[in-house]
């Protein structure tokens, strides 16, 4: 077939091209892939007592300042806060990635941990580096990585029909001189 050949040099050049980006992908993807089933990966969610929501925000941040680990001063040292209201608890994310689960009725500090996975994620999808990258190398990878997939299987699928086409019996190109005196 004719596509053999190219499907072939790109599949060479294209793999060498996404090397190192796919590398870091694959690597993070397998660790994002545990980060539920591993606390150094993503501090586990623990259950307050109740599901009620009593705390108000001014509790939360006066609560967070008493972490050293987080380096909380102000509301600009928080990433982010996940309620989760069927736990009972509220995790507050600082700049500095580490998480504070409190319960949400007693105000209780549950659990302070350091949370890796929003690094790694930063990591699989290049906006670690920066968006430039993240556009400019990853996604491109991406795209060659798409590619090679479908140059792949159609690698893989072509002896199947250049064996499929040798079984068939060949159509005869010229009628049958013999065919047409004896009837």
């Amino acid at each position: 077939m004719q596509f053999a050949k190219p499907n072939r040099i790109i599949h060479r050049w294209g793999s060498l091209l996404i090397a190192i980006p796919l590398l870091l992908v694959i690597l993070t993807g397998l660790l994002l892939q545990l980060k539920k089933e591993s606390a150094w990966i993503q501090p586990a969610t623990r259950s307050g007592i109740s599901t009620d929501l009593t705390l108000d925000f001014d509790e939360v941040l006066a609560l967070c300042k008493t972490v050293p680990e987080a380096q909380i001063k102000s509301w600009d040292d928080v990433e982010r806060l996940d309620v989760r209201p069927s736990k009972g608890i509220l995790k507050v994310q600082a700049a500095n990635h580490w998480e504070i689960q409190v319960d949400t009725k007693t105000a209780q500090i549950l659990q302070v941990a350091f949370r890796r996975s929003d690094f790694i994620e930063s990591l699989h999808d290049g906006s670690f580096f920066s968006n430039t990258v993240k556009l400019w190398v990853f996604l491109p990878s991406a795209v060659v990585l798409l590619v090679l997939w479908v140059t792949g299987v159609y690698l893989f699928i072509l002896p199947y029909l250049l064996r499929g086409r040798r079984r068939r019996p060949a159509t005869p190109s010229q009628p049958n001189p013999m065919a047409e005196h004896s009837s």
